[in-house]
């Protein structure tokens, strides 16, 4: 069809979609990171000193580096802070290579690629953040750590250069997740930097958790930082925080994402805040840039408390046509979901979602509004982890007592959600420290996967059992050069009229990079009728129907052209 590239293809996989097992039977997930070979462990660095990035790392990402159209594991490594970090402690690049399993579908193959790629840590590493900042049709990588930040470009040849200091993009201060996105509308992706807190390591207070023992500290224990907002010039980095208003704010930042939440046509940023009200940057068109989290009903929650704001996401799970917000926070919180009721005004729905109770136990990190089941309706996953430490795991002598499990829940198409983790298989009985949760489709079968990382502990992958029996279609949505159109808007008409939402965009979760494709599960519907996508910029294009069951290209120029919204 017009505008579609070499990415109209059929899920490659063999035999149909339908011929696999049905929705319901058996796990939902299965666990199978050493099996196909990414075989990674996070080292927290920690030597009884409890330094206080120790317990928050654990960055991943699932990013098609090479461009082979499967996507690779991205996983970040932190290692000792004091005196520096050890020798080996570096990230970890696994290409991915599918092989023919005997029924036809294709089954991930890692290979560590690390040393090939050239990549060199020299920091206590964080989070990362992708996107192909150079319009060459390459995505680039950005990694946050409690040190120098690094902006890794990538040549293409399956090598990357450290191009940190030459793009402008040098950051010495503790960051945690970051997101590329063109806020200006200018074609080049801009990059927005979350900031932590004032830690040091020759200023370690000591301080003791709810047991009394020595613990973790608080955030509100050192100082808040101001985010960071680096304009892009044709590849090169502008840093704008100060005259787009991004500075004014002091706080400790954790989970972004971006989207367009007032529906004004300009990108927004939503910072997830530690023990402090989160930040609604609302783009005002002009360069600048407002903290309206307050006025939204975004800054706390129902009750007018900050929340201890770790992992965030923007998702229509409501099918209005607008993103709604979640924000993973503390146990003895409830994760909070703000739904969007029109130009950027939301309620906190949490007691009436289903998502409260259920999360009360839990410290949430990474997380992501996401169809698993492929029905037409946005749910949501959880991956968690404590930071301070569970008791009755310190007195059973775990050396390392902050481990959880995590959660999955249904979007019941109501409004509500339903704790459906007990169905989702051994994979979630499994107790660690996650932080980071990656999202994309591993096994390009039509469905979502999980890459999760934990802080001190293996990756652990995450493949969808039942997302492919239902109908699906896959869409790249790239600009002229190549590069994926981060930030635009996709509307697909299903044959009985209904109308789905989605946003390409790798940011969001929590330190963590995610596949820019987007899967639309039809649940019941046999097709799709049209494809209507908002270009950044304002450009608006229709397609009509593509096929069910596969990938699509979708190129902006390419489609047939509409008026603005």
């Amino acid at each position: 069809m017009a505008g579609c590239g070499p990415g109209s293809e059929p899920a490659e996989g063999g035999a149909p979609a339908a011929a696999r097992a049905p929705a319901g039977s058996g796990a939902i997930f299965v666990e199978r990171a050493r099996e196909s070979g990414l075989d990674f462990r996070h080292d927290h660095g920690g030597r009884g000193d409890y330094y206080f990035p120790e317990i928050m790392g654990g960055g991943c990402g699932l990013v098609d580096v090479d461009r082979d159209g499967d996507l690779d594991a991205y996983v970040v490594q932190s290692g000792p802070l004091d005196p520096a970090p050890a020798p080996g402690a570096r990230d970890r690049l696994f290409r991915n290579d599918p092989v023919l399993a005997a029924d036809g579908s294709r089954e991930p193959r890692f290979t560590d690629v690390t040393e090939r790629a050239g990549l060199v840590s020299e920091s206590v590493g964080m989070g990362l953040a992708a996107g192909d900042y150079d319009n060459d049709g390459f995505i680039d990588l950005y990694v946050t750590s409690f040190g120098p930040a690094r902006l890794l470009r990538n040549r293409g040849d399956g090598s990357f250069e450290d191009v940190t200091a030459a793009a402008g993009a040098a950051d010495d201060r503790w960051s945690t997740s970051a997101a590329f996105f063109d806020y200006d509308g200018d074609g080049w992706l801009d990059l927005f930097v979350a900031h932590y807190v004032d830690f040091r390591v020759t200023r370690n207070i000591r301080c003791a958790g709810p047991s009394g023992r020595r613990d973790y500290c608080s955030p509100t224990t050192y100082d808040g930082l101001p985010a960071r907002l680096l304009r892009n010039r044709a590849g090169r980095f502008e840093d704008v925080s100060g005259a787009s208003g991004i500075l004014a704010e002091y706080s400790s930042g954790l989970g972004v994402v971006t989207a367009d939440l007032d529906g004004d046509g300009w990108t927004d940023v939503y910072v997830a805040n530690d023990q402090r009200p989160n930040h609604l940057w609302r783009n005002r068109g002009d360069g600048s840039f407002e903290n309206v989290a307050l006025l939204a009903g975004t800054a706390v929650d129902l009750e007018g408390r900050a929340q201890a704001g770790m992992g965030v996401d923007a998702g229509d799970f409501d099918g209005d046509g607008d993103d709604d917000l979640f924000v993973t926070n503390l146990g003895g919180e409830t994760n909070t979901i703000y739904v969007n009721r029109g130009g950027g005004l939301f309620d906190d729905l949490t007691e009436s979602s289903g998502l409260g109770p259920p999360s009360l136990p839990f410290t949430g990190f990474g997380t992501s509004f996401f169809d698993y089941d492929n029905d037409g309706w946005l749910d949501l996953f959880v991956a968690n982890g404590a930071v301070y430490a569970i008791e009755a795991l310190a007195r059973a002598g775990d050396p390392y007592p902050y481990s959880e499990t995590n959660l999955l829940f249904r979007n019941t198409g109501d409004g509500s959600f339903a704790d459906v983790t007990a169905q989702a298989g051994e994979a979630f009985q499994v107790r660690a420290v996650a932080r980071c949760a990656a999202f994309g489709d591993v096994e390009n079968d039509g469905d979502v996967d999980v890459l999760v990382g934990s802080s001190n502990g293996p990756a652990r992958l995450l493949l969808n059992q039942v997302g492919q029996s239902r109908p699906w279609i896959g869409l790249r949505l790239v600009g002229s050069a190549g590069r994926d159109m981060l930030g635009a808007r996709v509307e697909v008409v299903t044959s009985s009229g209904a109308h789905r939402w989605r946003r390409a965009h790798t940011d969001g979760s929590y330190l963590s990079a995610n596949d820019p494709r987007v899967i639309v599960g039809l649940g019941s519907d046999a097709g799709v009728e049209r494809v209507r996508v908002i270009w950044p910029g304002g450009r608006v294009e229709e397609w009509p129907g593509p096929a069910v069951g596969r990938y699509h290209t979708l190129v902006e120029g390419g489609g047939h052209a509409l008026p603005g919204p």
